[in-house]
């Protein structure tokens, strides 16, 4: 009986932290009715525990990337930044664009969609929301661009030219070609101020000689959920830590074998007596394409499993703000969110 309860005990170890893939499915990816609860244990809610099992560790920091591991928390918390940054971290982008004159192919609402796209460099805390109805706009909610480009032809090109660069001046429309109108006293506001679209080389329009565009555009401060041309990722997303476990030793030509199965830099082969022997060396880099399951021989050797508990972020910014203060502006709206909560809760009289 004591072996039984070990073993229960070892398959509820199992259940609670990770989540295991087979061949045919994927085992323990349910959640409990109060997450992170098992019969049997001591799974209240006690914050000292809680902080000393979270933690955060950045991976790798670049200009416009960011990989983290969140550790010791829920699934429903981890997606809760995830959809925060997507949708609810506010931005500035073209709103409105008054079109004066616009001769090019490209029709004016695709040209006016195509311009609200442009990721706009202007940190968004520094503006207030627009208030609805509000036509005009102020220094303190918006930001003017004007796009005034005319297309004209070469005198000095080539007679046998056919290189649209040589033959033609401003052909292409850039969103370089975007320059800041300040409004009101913003000179004043903001006297250091580059505000600018993030990449100079957006292709918007292409333009003939005799085209021309002539557009004036505001930008307003707005959120992913309202248009995804607010959203401040190109992407952010996360995933469990692969766990991978030899549940034998596995040599020679087999090792090699299951070397091959997995993503580069998963499996190592070591020289052990003379024997080649296979072992994980980083688990982290697996993508889970479960190969090893096509081999009859290997199959059985190995655990697929990820932890449940631990998640590798990846927030890639489109480059309005860097991708660390994209997650500390997510980090505050939940806490938002939470208080705005507590608060409801605070004034609603009990019955």
């Amino acid at each position: 009986t004591l072996a039984a309860a070990m073993a229960a005990k070892g398959s509820t170890d199992e259940m609670r932290d990770r989540v295991v893939l087979g061949e045919f499915g994927v085992r323990n990816v349910h959640t409990t009715d109060f997450p992170g609860n098992y019969p049997g244990y001591e799974d209240a809610w006690d914050q000292r525990r809680f902080e000393e099992a979270f933690r955060v560790d950045i991976i790798r920091e670049e200009e416009g990337a960011l990989e983290f591991d969140m550790v010791g928390i829920d699934a429903a918390i981890a997606n809760a930044f995830r959809r925060i940054l997507l949708a609810e971290v506010p931005t500035m982008a073209v709103e409105k664009v008054f079109v004066y004159n616009n001769t090019s192919i490209v029709q004016d609402e695709i040209l006016a969609h195509r311009l609200g796209l442009v990721p706009i460099r202007a940190d968004p805390r520094l503006f207030e929301y627009r208030n609805q109805g509000d036509e005009e706009g102020t220094e303190i909610d918006t930001l003017q661009f004007q796009l005034k480009i005319k297309c004209s032809r070469n005198p000095q090109a080539a007679k046998d030219s056919s290189d649209p660069n040589e033959l033609y001046f401003n052909h292409k429309v850039y969103s370089k070609h975007m320059v800041w109108m300040p409004l009101g006293n913003q000179t004043d506001l903001f006297p250091d101020a580059d505000f600018r679209p993030v990449h100079d080389d957006i292709l918007i329009a292409l333009l003939r000689p005799g085209q021309e565009i002539d557009v004036l555009m505001h930008c307003v401060k707005g959120i992913g959920k309202d248009h995804a041309k607010f959203s401040p990722v190109a992407t952010a997303s996360y995933r469990l830590l692969p766990d991978i476990t030899l549940l034998q030793p596995v040599e020679d030509e087999a090792a090699e074998k299951l070397q091959k199965c997995f993503s580069p830099g998963v499996i190592e082969i070591q020289n052990i007596k003379g024997k080649k022997v296979a072992r994980v060396a980083n688990a982290r880099l697996d993508t889970f394409s479960r190969e090893v399951f096509r081999h009859e021989g290997l199959k059985n050797l190995v655990r697929l499993a990820r932890v449940r508990n631990h998640y590798i972020f990846s927030v890639e910014s489109t480059g309005i703000l860097p991708p660390d203060v994209l997650v500390s502006e997510a980090i505050k709206i939940l806490m938002g969110k939470c208080q705005r909560f507590l608060n409801e809760l605070d004034s609603v009289p009990v019955e």
